[in-house]
């Protein structure tokens, strides 16, 4: 793995733009960056990055099983009494899942380390499917990467084969986001076209027009009934919402299915390390209640004992604090002995539960600290997409830069 610096293509922003990739630049930063790309092996790709997601995703479902079928591991995800029912049957039907993104700290040495899992509602899709493969093209016709490069990106074609898998030929599929949120509004199209492709009836309607008929169904602005609804609105928030009680009355079938509300959760990562400790992929996590004296010098919850005298060097040379539930970094502290604590300013999502996990220090290129973004569709890894930062917590702002393998 390195960073090439490349020359950029000419006047690509004006083909951002007619392509609707209005949000290249974001702040008066560059948020898509082709000044540069990062250079994979295919043993890189296959071995350190597309097998372990994969793998990782097998294990994420044998965790969900796991936590089904304990109301302890519920409570600790903080998921609504409510809701477990509905979240358990979602489960047990075998409801399929469509897609989500791992991001992993990966610098080409060792292996890959999940971070987290956002497999739930995770955006930069369309950069990583669309935009970033037109890179790819258009600079090796331009002779800039040479003719036996490639890129590991099937993402859009996998879309459009696991819609046609998931859904009867022909269904309407409702795609929901805030249409004022550019990225929001570019993940649900892309999405949609893969499903246009998969010869389904696609149709957006914004988050905030959806209502309930009489019937107690959920229906779009148009009283268009929704039987199949893809949501870029996070299952933590739904299972909350004042329309929440009427979830699984309405006969909607969601995409994410419900039980993704329990992977999505980084509360899954103390559990991960409960299934799998020692996993080469996986760092040392726990709830952040049960360790915290520990880490000050105190004991640990009886519970959790052994696990933590097993990870407490790892955790004592650098941890990470975050709350179950965030978003783009928000919530997030870096922590190492000797050094000021890393945090970000947004502390929106700090009333929920925290979990601490051990430290995995992004490479540095350039003064730029990548991720690796890891797309599972399906149940198979198909492709990454890279943002890196000057930063050490990933945010909002941080750009996406192409990749492309050689060798």
């Amino acid at each position: 793995m390195e960073k090439r610096h490349l020359p950029e293509r000419p006047g690509w922003r004006d083909e951002a733009r007619k392509l609707g990739f209005t949000f290249a630049d974001m702040g008066g930063e560059p948020y898509w960056d082709e000044t540069s790309a990062y250079r994979f092996t295919l043993h890189e790709i296959e071995n350190d990055l597309e097998a372990p997601a994969t793998e990782l995703d097998a294990l994420c479902r044998e965790a969900v099983s796991q936590a089904i079928a304990d109301d302890y591991w519920l409570e600790r995800m903080a998921i609504p009494p409510e809701q477990r029912d509905f979240i358990a049957d979602s489960w047990r039907r075998g409801e399929p899942a469509l897609y989500g993104r791992m991001d992993l700290a990966y610098d080409g040495t060792g292996p890959a380390k999940l971070l987290e899992y956002n497999a739930d509602t995770p955006t930069s899709l369309y950069e990583s499917a669309s935009f970033q493969w037109l890179w790819f093209e258009q600079q090796q016709q331009a002779g800039v990467l040479g003719p036996d490069s490639d890129q590991f990106n099937s993402i859009h074609e996998s879309l459009v084969e696991r819609f046609a898998e998931i859904n009867t030929p022909a269904e309407d599929v409702h795609f929901a986001a805030d249409p004022d949120n550019p990225e929001d509004y570019a993940t649900v199209e892309t999405l949609a076209w893969a499903a246009r492709e998969a010869g389904l009836g696609a149709h957006f309607t914004a988050l905030s027009a959806i209502g309930l008929s009489e019937d107690g169904q959920f229906a779009d602005a148009e009283s268009r009934v929704i039987g199949t609804l893809f949501k870029l609105y996070p299952w933590e928030d739904m299972l909350r919402d004042e329309f929440a009680p009427h979830l699984q009355s309405s006969g909607t079938r969601f995409i994410e299915p419900p039980w993704k509300a329990l992977v999505s959760n980084k509360a899954i990562l103390p559990l991960l390390w409960q299934i799998a400790p020692g996993h080469p992929n996986l760092l040392p996590a726990f709830f952040l209640e049960d360790v915290a004296d520990a880490l000050t010098g105190g004991s640990p919850a009886p519970h959790v004992a052994q696990a933590f005298a097993a990870a407490e060097a790892q955790l004592r040379a650098g941890h990470v604090t975050k709350p179950i539930f965030s978003r783009e970094g928000a919530g997030v502290s870096l922590i190492q002995p000797g050094k000021p604590p890393v945090t970000t300013p947004d502390d929106s999502y700090s009333h929920h539960p925290m979990i601490v996990q051990a430290l995995a220090p992004l490479p540095d290129f350039d003064g730029f600290h990548p991720v690796v973004g890891a797309w599972i569709i399906g149940e198979t890894c198909t492709g990454i997409g890279l943002r890196e930062d000057r930063s050490r917590i990933t945010h909002n702002l941080s750009r996406f830069k192409p990749h492309f393998i050689e060798g």
